[in-house]
């Protein structure tokens, strides 16, 4: 059962990638250069602390259920302030497109709310 959820994490965090990929791709035939590196970098923006969290949510069988919680709370914690170290170094970048990176964002992080959509 463990395996089955860890494919469909698997699945979220590509989706978000292929996701980031398209807008990126958008963001560079319609607008240039710049657009587009700023929306890669707004997708990483959330991409990257995602990808952390499930790193660090990984269920091992057999592990007490106040473990697994503990561990999940330990998780979001770095993942919130990984997504805020992650901007203050971002808007340290010149010429940073502000729209094309929040649209990149909102769009990554929208997978999430598809897949539970999905299910």
């Amino acid at each position: 059962m463990a395996t089955g959820k860890y494919l469909s994490v698997k699945k979220v965090l590509l989706y978000q990638v292929l996701l980031i990929l398209l807008v990126t791709v958008s963001y560079l035939l319609v607008r240039g250069f710049n657009e587009a590196g700023s929306a890669l970098i707004g997708g990483f923006a959330a991409f990257i602390p995602n990808l952390y969290f499930a790193f660090k949510t990984r269920v091992t069988i057999g592990r007490p259920a106040k473990k697994i919680l503990n561990n999940f709370y330990a998780a979001e914690s770095g993942k919130l302030i990984l997504t805020g170290a992650l901007f203050l170094i971002i808007f340290q970048i010149p010429g940073l497109e502000i729209l094309p990176l929040i649209i990149s964002y909102m769009v990554a992080l929208s997978v999430f709310w598809f897949a539970l959509l999905m299910r």
